[in-house]
């Protein structure tokens, strides 16, 4: 069944949405969802029947991008008509964008494992064979790109490896073909971290705290001394940092929509995730930020030199650290725009 078919199929199952509140938003594009299951050999864990939920937005007879960001996002990247909430990478998304639905068929999905109930090693390769499998359901030839940040731009290097007849390029932000040893040992922290507060049967607060440290190497000690350059107060008879309401919320929320298994497992996936670099055949466009200790430069340059394809390297500074790829629109606009600009952009479906 092709991507046209579903959408067709899918238009009358759909009510007219509620666009109220959302008027910033003119002329939302339109969307399609749907839900495959099958069979996964996963690396690890062997044969598995497993979901992925797919969104998409733009016309099914566009180039396909799909796009992928971290562990938590989603398959909801932008408001489109079936949901006019925001999505994740609303900022890339629109007319007039690099990411435009008027030009290409954008494609996200929950990660395999996302919803909690697959409480077994996953890896990098599970998801590109998952994400490779729906493309194939979905009547997409190749990909025009696979447009993939942090965790996301893993899963497209597996993807480029694995499934090459099947990509046109790669574009990968702040991710390297093998995870860091000081990251890997700063994820293992927060997985114990995790994993107490279930031995506690409080879940929510050891995934509050994970994520807390955690965005503490999503961003840079240079974005935390312009924010939160403040003395410390006594409350309660407590000393308080200025940062410490921040994270608290960042940690609510994140418990909040998320379940600590899906951490677990999808932390997990990013410290074993290993690809060769010299396997990946098609043209590739990196970007490093400097100050992301997460994904260095300089791993980023060592991924790059392997590589067996025209490979082009962008460095940025940023005081976002390794959230840059959400947090500098403009200048991740403009390598998204080069990166996917072709003179014969090949159609992406049947």
């Amino acid at each position: 069944m092709s991507l046209a078919t579903v959408t067709e199929a899918r238009a009358e199952a759909h009510s007219e949405p509620d666009c109220s509140g959302f008027e910033h938003l003119p002329g939302l594009p339109t969307g399609g969802r749907d839900t495959f299951e099958f069979e996964l050999d996963l690396r690890h864990a062997g044969p598995r029947r497993v979901q992925l939920r797919v969104e998409w937005v733009g016309s099914p007879k566009l180039p396909a991008v799909w796009v992928a960001g971290g562990i938590s996002a989603h398959r909801h990247a932008c408001a489109n008509t079936l949901d006019t909430s925001i999505g994740w990478w609303q900022e890339l998304i629109g007319a007039g964008q690099s990411l435009d639905p008027s030009k290409f068929c954008l494609l996200a999905c929950d990660w395999v494992g996302a919803d909690g109930d697959l409480d077994l090693p996953i890896s990098s390769a599970d998801q590109a064979d998952a994400i490779a499998q729906a493309v194939e359901l979905l009547g997409i030839r190749r990909l025009h790109a696979f447009v993939g940040a942090s965790y996301g731009g893993m899963v497209g290097q597996a993807f480029a490896v694995r499934h090459p007849q099947r990509i046109e390029r790669l574009v990968c932000l702040s991710a390297a073909h093998r995870p860091h040893p000081f990251a890997s040992a700063f994820r293992a922290l927060q997985r114990q971290v995790v994993a107490l507060g279930q031995l506690q049967c409080a879940d929510d607060i050891g995934l509050s705290l994970a994520r807390q440290f955690a965005m503490l190497s999503y961003r840079s000690p240079e974005e935390f001394g312009a924010r939160f350059d403040a003395p410390a107060e006594l409350s309660g008879g407590r000393a308080r940092c200025a940062s410490e309401g921040y994270l608290s919320r960042c940690g609510q929320s994140y418990a909040e929509r998320w379940s600590a298994t899906a951490f677990l497992r999808l932390s997990e996936s990013i410290d074993l995730h290993a690809v060769e670099p010299a396997q990946i055949m098609v043209p590739t466009t990196l970007l490093a930020v400097e100050g992301d200790w997460l994904a260095s430069p300089a791993d980023i340059d060592s991924f790059a030199a392997g590589i067996a394809a025209p490979t082009e390297v962008e460095c940025i500074a940023s005081s976002f650290g390794h959230d840059a790829f959400l947090k500098e629109p403009t200048r991740i606009n403009e390598l998204l725009a080069r990166a996917l600009r072709s003179a014969n952009v090949p159609a992406g479906v049947h």
